[in-house]
């Protein structure tokens, strides 16, 4: 919907609205009652936010398709994703091989059984050194690349299996850091996004996960979907746009 002069939000006990102003910049509405645009307004600088903008716009555009519609299927094409069978026990939300540009990583798999399962997560190096292992009763795990264990690893190979059942387990996954050069053009690309989008919001996550998207950093993009959630695990649209993900499923890059 687009909001003009003179109209006014009634906001609803409990509801959350996200907005972008024409200059690109976002603010949200989290406390019942009326407010008026004109105020709003006047509260964010006018100062063009092109690149934040871009982003924005392509998340509404995201919001408004109808489930399974034509132009997300396509949009998804960009980060290599296709709907393909899974043979293994324990499907992970990623594909087999990703590159990553940040300094944590929020990897999630789908729970087996009833959904009460023990789950043994191992990473690995290029060496078959184990770096990290942990048992959580949980269906995702954040990998902390600042820790000293995985500060220097180039390459992880991430694997999930089930306690005590070794025939309940994922295919292996490879999470590669992107090397000096590689991060040094990322910066430089979202250098611009930085500067317009410096709040932590949600709706600012969720602008960041589709600059990562465009950029093909899938496990990036799934992350800053999996921290919006987080702070806002109440607004239905970001847990769709997250669970469209898990509608499909990753082609292997090789």
């Amino acid at each position: 919907a687009t909001l003009a002069k003179g109209d006014q939000i009634i906001a609803a006990n409990g509801a959350y609205i996200g907005l972008v102003h024409s200059s690109g910049k976002t603010t949200e509405i989290r406390t019942p009652g009326t407010v008026k645009i004109d105020d709003l307004s006047a509260k964010i600088s006018a100062t063009s936010s092109t690149t934040a903008s871009r982003y924005a716009n392509y998340i509404a555009a995201k919001m408004n398709e109808s489930d399974g519609g034509g132009n997300y299927r396509s949009n998804m094409k960009a980060t290599g994703a296709v709907e393909r069978a899974l043979t293994s026990a324990i499907n992970v939300m990623l594909p087999n091989s990703v590159d990553f540009y940040g300094d944590n990583a929020i990897v999630r798999w789908k729970a087996v059984g009833e959904g009460n399962a023990t789950y043994i997560v191992t990473v690995k190096n290029i060496f078959d050194e184990e770096v990290a292992k942990i048992e959580t009763d949980q269906t995702a795990y954040e990998l902390d690349f600042t820790n000293p264990k995985l500060a220097q690893e180039r390459l992880v190979i991430l694997n999930v299996k089930v306690k005590g059942d070794e025939d309940m387990k994922s295919s292996d996954y490879g999470i590669k850091r992107l090397s000096n050069t590689e991060s040094a053009k990322v910066n430089e690309n979202i250098k611009g996004l930085k500067s317009e989008v410096n709040e932590e919001t949600p709706l600012n996550k969720i602008i960041y996960a589709s600059f990562f998207e465009e950029n093909n950093l899938v496990l990036d993009a799934l992350t800053k979907y999996e921290e919006a959630i987080e702070m806002s695990p109440e607004v239905q649209d970001f847990q769709d746009m997250y669970h469209k993900r898990e509608a499909v499923r990753f082609r292997c890059e090789r």
